[in-house]
């Protein structure tokens, strides 16, 4: 198996909506998106998928060596091999790829947020810098289009926390900033122990709001010459606000199971939004 195929499997595998806003990209593109995005799912699955925090913290540090390694033109693993032609020509920096891994080691410090800015520092790890490299993959003319991507990114995180509620809570992590739990009288337990509530709907609420306004935001500061070339994140925003509207209409049952799109009909918003962008 080449390294392309090895960072395809690894996306189409994970049935992630981002598969989809790569599918109308010119070959050179969808295979950098496809390895950045295999890279990211890899540093993930060790927070992911390692009971051992010291075996998880072992293995984002291979990942770190291995960033550097592939900088230097010797890289070894199949995603960093599929990314090392793309580095250049799509301005990916290692700062960035280091700060992803950032991200998942945060993950193994703490499962709990005091407030919003200690959420947002977080989201800029694990999302906001991937919309940033994302972004110059796809075609970046104007400074403020960056802008944008992290705005989008942090959007994009935030509608996971919403979606992930209650599967994070089974696995002890809580991303809701605590004093907002506490500005809502929603316990800690509540989440833990699955238990709907008004309260916890008056929650869910704001923090779609919230969520919807970052996209708002991040709209409002696309360039109009980048918009073309920005699709894939449109098509990404496109799933992620209707899977919002889902979860509204579902009365934020996110404690009892995950809702999701189907894939035809993720296929059809991404269609959808690439022909009339």
């Amino acid at each position: 198996m080449s390294p392309e195929d090895y960072c395809q499997q690894k996306a189409a595998q994970s049935g992630s909506s981002f598969y989809y806003s790569f599918l109308f990209l010119p070959p050179q593109r969808r295979q950098a998106i496809t390895a950045l995005y295999a890279f990211c799912r890899e540093v993930d699955d060790v927070v992911d998928e390692c009971s051992d925090s010291t075996l998880a913290r072992t293995k984002l540090v291979w990942w770190r060596k291995e960033v550097q390694h592939m900088l230097a033109g010797a890289a070894t693993h199949p995603v960093t091999l599929a990314l090392t032609p793309h580095l250049q020509a799509f301005n990916i920096k290692g700062e960035h790829l280091q700060a992803v891994i950032d991200g998942m080691e945060m993950d193994l410090d703490q499962t709990r947020y005091l407030d919003f800015p200690a959420l947002q520092r977080y989201c800029w790890h694990v999302a906001s810098v991937v919309g940033i490299m994302s972004a110059s993959i796809f075609g970046c003319t104007n400074p403020r289009t960056l802008e944008y991507a992290e705005k989008l990114g942090m959007a994009f995180q935030l509608t996971n926390i919403i979606r992930d509620v209650g599967e994070d809570a089974r696995r002890g992590r809580i991303y809701l900033p605590v004093n907002e739990l506490q500005a809502h009288s929603v316990p800690a337990s509540d989440l833990l122990n699955a238990r709907h509530s008004e309260r916890f709907e008056a929650l869910m609420r704001f923090q779609v709001q919230r969520a919807q306004t970052y996209y708002d935001e991040a709209f409002a500061l696309l360039p109009p010459e980048d918009r073309r070339a920005q699709r894939p994140g449109l098509i990404m925003a496109a799933i992620y606000r209707t899977l919002l509207t889902e979860i509204e209409r579902d009365g934020f049952h996110v404690l009892e199971h995950k809702i999701s799109l189907t894939p035809i009909r993720k296929l059809w918003l991404a269609w959808k939004t690439w022909v009339r962008n």
